[in-house]
């Protein structure tokens, strides 16, 4: 089975007075704006690295409730965060850190249990896999 999901930004302008758009196939996002100031200094609008971690923190969280279920648990609640880290490093910016913050209520499970099965869907999710270094393509054309 092969699932393909699409998201789609429009740029007008330079690096600091250009305004972005980013919008996604459901709709989810929808004209949504980004630019430098919602990247650098805070200003209200989405940046790429917020948008990875919500992918990343939705994907691990729903990736442990398949493995809790394999073990016979089933949550209450669970809540991650996830913080990337955007750095000047040489050459420009990279993003040198991910961290998951989890918290959740599973009725029968410990903490240890608890903390090893979120190990296995951290390392199995499939937003983990793809952030650890997949192909990537690229197609160009001037219009």
């Amino acid at each position: 089975m092969q699932i393909n999901r699409t998201a789609s930004a429009h740029w007008s302008g330079g690096l600091k007075d250009g305004k972005g758009l980013i919008s996604t196939q459901s709709g989810a996002l929808k004209d949504y704006p980004y630019g430098f100031a919602s990247r650098f200094e805070g200003i209200p609008g989405t940046n790429p690295e917020e948008l990875i971690g919500a992918a990343h923190a939705g994907c691990f969280t729903m990736a442990l409730s398949l493995i809790l279920g394999e073990a016979g648990f089933t949550a209450e609640h669970m809540e991650t965060s996830a913080k990337v880290t955007l750095e000047s490093v040489e050459g420009g910016f990279a993003v040198t850190a991910i961290h998951l913050s989890l918290s959740g209520r599973i009725p029968g499970a410990d903490e240890a249990t608890f903390t090893e099965l979120a190990n296995k869907a951290k390392a199995g999710c499939p937003i983990s896999k793809a952030l650890a270094a997949v192909p990537i393509t690229l197609d160009v054309k001037l219009a």
